[in-house]
């Protein structure tokens, strides 16, 4: 079986290259074809010598994923949706801004968390993605949008692991992931600009710290245990004030010196003013010292099933605005590609479920939500 050179980081494919009796600098040249220049053909690497490219179709393959589709949003959005085989199928976003260019990657195909809001835990769970197959995301993307732009310049700025599926649940594919987008030989990308976006699987977020730390934000959601286990059901396994102490943790490796918590709005359910003051008080009182943070408040986009709706305009400013005052940086995240179904918590792709997601996201559907008490009741 032949190896495809896109599951290895630069560390993998050196020791790839020496089973073949090469040097490491040849690695190097290989790891820069492939992922700087876009390379699929080694007859296309010019100063590699004749005897490796010779040997090297024999041995490992640069294959990517099938393009099935390809949106273009009225914005600039672009989604892609990639065949990872046995009837899967994952989407990739990317977004364009003016002063960067955002690829918001899968990590798996479907998820097992099973977040209400979310669109892709409700069609379930299939598998992992590999390495190659987390890679070959951005590497389609970057030399794609090269082409398309008519440039030589890099593209992609910044990466987010917020697409399909729980990215530490899928460690030991991300990690290399990471390691390539990271490497000067690869997208050279910093780690500020690289985030992983967990639901909040606690002891990843420890070895995320000692192997690879990089930007980290936390879907949180809730104020509260009680609604956030059903917002979010890993919360029954790892409840907020242990999550919070991992955020404690994996600061001092950071490369910011805060953690983002995203939370999405949800009407009547996790928006009322009483909702704001609990996170102030979670956020700047645990462990008598606080989390350092910023809060990305994230519009509900509605799908079908969800039983859910999207606060108002006026009720999100008026959340953030409490945050705000308070001194913890609030944004709300604008809504980019939704003409597209390429906004947050919409990506479904195809997933062949294992997991009954549509029994129990129909169960869960049925808990009934206990409105916040009022400050001013006894």
């Amino acid at each position: 079986m032949t190896a495809n050179l896109l599951d290895f980081d630069l560390e993998g494919l050196a020791a790839f290259c020496e089973q073949l009796g090469e040097k490491r600098f040849r690695a190097v040249q290989l790891f820069r074809w492939i992922h700087q220049k876009g390379a699929s053909r080694f007859d296309e690497m010019s100063d590699l010598a004749k005897s490796l490219r010779e040997k090297l179709p024999s041995v490992c393959t640069i294959t990517g994923l099938p393009v099935l589709t390809r949106q273009d949003s009225a914005d600039g959005t672009i989604k892609w949706l990639f065949d990872v085989g046995g009837g899967n199928a994952v989407e990739t976003v990317f977004i364009p801004e003016d002063d960067r260019g955002t690829l918001c990657v899968s990590s798996q195909a479907g998820c097992v968390v099973g977040c209400r809001f979310c669109s892709t835990g409700h069609q379930g769970f299939s598998r992992n993605l590999t390495t190659g197959e987390i890679l070959a995301q951005l590497w389609h993307a970057e030399h794609f949008l090269r082409a398309h732009l008519k440039t030589s310049e890099r593209v992609i700025t910044n990466v987010v692991m917020m697409g399909m599926g729980e990215p530490l649940q899928n460690y030991g594919a991300l990690v290399p992931a990471l390691r390539v987008m990271l490497d000067d030989h690869g997208y050279g990308l910093s780690r500020r600009r690289v985030t992983v976006s967990t639901s909040g699987v606690v002891p990843m977020i420890d070895r995320l710290a000692q192997d690879c730390p990089v930007a980290l934000a936390v879907s949180l959601h809730a104020p509260n245990d009680a609604l956030r286990d059903n917002l979010v059901p890993i919360n029954r396994k790892y409840p907020i004030t242990e999550l919070l102490d991992a955020c404690l943790r994996y600061l001092p490796a950071a490369p910011r010196d805060f953690i983002t918590f995203e939370y999405c709005m949800l009407d009547g359910v996790n928006d009322q003013p009483e909702h704001a003051r609990q996170l102030l008080d979670l956020v700047k009182r645990h462990a008598g010292r606080g989390v350092p943070c910023k809060f990305n408040l994230i519009p509900f986009n509605p799908f079908p099933d969800s039983g859910l709706r999207c606060s108002s305009r006026a009720t999100v400013l008026s959340f953030g605005k409490i945050l705000s005052d308070a001194g913890v940086v609030t944004t709300v995240r604008k809504t980019r590609g939704d003409d597209i179904d390429a906004a947050c918590g919409q990506l479904a792709g195809d997933v062949v479920d294992r997991t009954q997601a549509a029994r129990r996201m129909a169960q869960a559907r049925t808990v009934r939500f206990v409105p916040p008490v009022k400050e001013n009741q006894a």
